[in-house]
């Protein structure tokens, strides 16, 4: 029998973590792992990306899609480099990854041309925990301790290997370490309530409440049926952050949609006319949509406390998990909602799915891109993963997508980096190879990498119960990325190249469509979706249609505020704080 080295320890421990696969890109420093791994006959497995950078987005994309810890894989210098996007993409989202580096630096003059000071290079983005195995008797505890760091904290740590520790025998009297079994990473490690003082004072504020918003994040995840309940209960209007869109059925009709810059009118008028919100497991960055400071009483819920009242000044801190909390709540709170705010909530959501229409039915040479996404609605599968793209597709995903219930969407909310999407679609596909997947992506993340992640899945596809993984590429040919921020005349401006992406996937063996004609963007849709295969649809969109952020505060609600002097304070810092942008604005 092979003596067993350090590098099959290392797999030992990712099986006893339950780690179904690693991503990663092979090199000479972490190859005795990789090595290991295509020994273990895929328990766990290795899926070798085309770039260290889209394999730290797998792993990534693996912790948002299944609440699991991503791992990933990398060499020294340059390799170790490209993990860092994707890492900090999953510190700024709370997930948990664990990035373990190889590294070599055994030349002849006691240094490799490669090397790079690893603990310094990833001191930031791993800051929970960065360490280096130094002994074969060292490194079970090592591994352990960086997995229970990354589930505890939601947040990405790093393992240094030198390659001369991975290749080691492991000695003979080393203990046996049992596997060891860990609490979901996405959900709290404890049950964690907030004091009764503080719910009933949170009770409280809610009750007295005249127009109650409700702001879900993320962390509303698990707690639909409490957040609807409450909302009932109150009377109150509902938006979610981006991170929040796949929380809760976006049928609702009090439902207002996705707030920010990238959301609706009818989340900005819902948040311009409250006066009691109430925050759910979010750390939008986009307060300027956020109430007036002073127009209303404010309570936060978050499992971490040190996200409270970072966003927006709040009156009654709740640090728990967000449906434990909830649940307590709703004993707290009577049942005395208001209807007329309710209504008027309603009638501005119904104004706003006019208005979307309308903004997607408007002409465009050649296609509109709202229609494209606006289609994509009515067909999308009920059940399955969306992986969104950072540009303008994410103001069309925002407004035009009603994602069903169950269907999970995930994108770079916080760091909000390019070219994240399909290797966030790679690592949900692999992860349930049984549902299908989509990926909304401009032309400049398909041509950032999405290209060469394409290569990825024609190698695996074949391997998929269900096939179907449709890759919509927005090919806008826009090199300026500005998207519909450029001004009149903008068409004159940089232009990327015109890059044939349905052939580029009919050339790797996978299913190809492309449409520049407003009348056959259904039809595409339904082609794509019954493909038997991964399908690329490329469609040829207008650069110059116009994002149309909606306007913070609120216009067309003001009426709703009683005219007392509170009231008209609070109007007119609304009114001064606008003023106070336009006049920036033409500076």
């Amino acid at each position: 029998m092979a003596d067993r080295t350090v590098a099959d320890l290392v797999v030992d421990r990712l099986r006893a973590w339950r780690v179904p696969r690693a991503f990663g890109y092979p090199g000479e420093a972490i190859a005795p792992v990789v090595e290991a791994l295509d020994a273990a006959g895929g328990d766990p497995e290795f899926v070798p990306a085309r770039h260290e950078e889209t394999a730290a987005f797998m792993a990534t994309g693996h912790a948002k899609f299944t609440g699991e810890i991503g791992v990933c894989l990398a060499t020294q210098g340059p390799g170790a480099v490209h993990l860092l996007n994707g890492l900090y993409d999953a510190k700024l989202d709370s997930k948990p990854v664990v990035a373990i580096v190889g590294e070599d630096i055994t030349g002849p003059l006691g240094g490799a041309h490669e090397e790079i000071g690893l603990s310094r290079l990833f001191g930031d983005v791993c800051n929970q925990f960065v360490r280096y195995g130094r002994s074969p008797e060292q490194v079970v505890a090592l591994l352990d301790q960086a997995f229970r760091t990354a589930a505890a904290t939601r947040s990405p740590t790093c393992v240094v290997l030198p390659r001369e520790l991975q290749v080691a025998v492991v000695p003979d009297l080393q203990p046996q370490v049992a596997g060891v079994l860990t609490a979901t990473p996405g959900e709290p490690l404890a049950r964690v309530l907030p004091h009764e003082a503080d719910l009933d004072a949170a009770a409280s504020l809610l009750t007295i409440g005249q127009r109650v918003a409700i702001l879900v994040g993320q962390g509303g995840r698990g707690a639909e049926d409490e957040i609807v309940a409450l909302a009932d209960r109150l009377g109150a209007g509902v938006a979610t952050s981006l991170l929040g869109k796949p929380v809760l059925d976006e049928a609702l009709p009090f439902h207002t949609g996705v707030l920010g810059e990238a959301g609706t009118t009818a989340a900005a008028q819902l948040m311009g006319g409250a006066d009691t919100l109430l925050l759910v497991g979010t750390n939008d960055p986009w307060t300027d949509y956020f109430p007036m400071p002073g127009q209303t009483r404010t309570v936060q819920i978050d499992i971490d406390g040190r996200r409270i009242g970072t966003r927006y000044p709040v009156d009654v801190p709740l640090v728990g998990d967000a449906g434990e909390t909830l649940r307590a709540l709703l004993s707290r709170v009577a049942d005395q909602p208001n209807r007329e705010w309710r209504g008027t909530v309603e009638a501005s959501v119904d104004r706003w799915h006019a208005d979307a229409r309308a903004r997607a039915e408007a002409p465009a040479e050649p296609v509109n891109p709202q229609l494209v996404l606006h289609e994509l609605s009515s067909r999308l599968p009920r059940r399955g993963a969306v992986a969104v793209d950072v540009g303008s597709v994410i103001y069309w995903y925002a407004r035009h997508v009603e994602l069903p219930p169950g269907v999970n969407a995930q994108l770079c909310g916080t760091l909000g980096s390019m070219g994240c999407a399909l290797p966030y679609a790679v690592a949900a596909k692999l992860a349930h190879p049984d549902q299908p997947v989509l990926a909304l992506l401009g032309d400049g993340a398909m041509q950032l990498n999405g290209l060469a992640e394409l290569i990825t899945v024609a190698h695996r596809w074949h391997e998929w119960a269900d096939p179907r993984l449709v890759v919509l590429v927005l090919n806008n040919r826009d090199q300026s990325g500005m998207g519909g921020r450029r001004q009149v005349g903008g068409r004159d401006g940089p232009r990327r190249p015109d890059v044939p992406y349905a052939g580029w996937a009919r050339l790797l063996g996978l299913h190809g469509v492309r449409v520049d004609r407003p009348d056959l963007v259904g039809a595409a849709w339904d082609e794509a979706l019954a493909a038997d295969r991964p399908c690329v649809l490329e469609a040829v969109v207008d650069p110059d249609v116009p994002l149309r952020p909606p306007e913070p505060a609120l216009a067309d609600l003001r009426g709703v505020f009683a005219e007392g002097d509170a009231a008209r304070r609070i109007r007119d810092r609304m009114l001064a704080s606008r003023m106070t942008v336009e006049a920036e604005d033409l500076v």
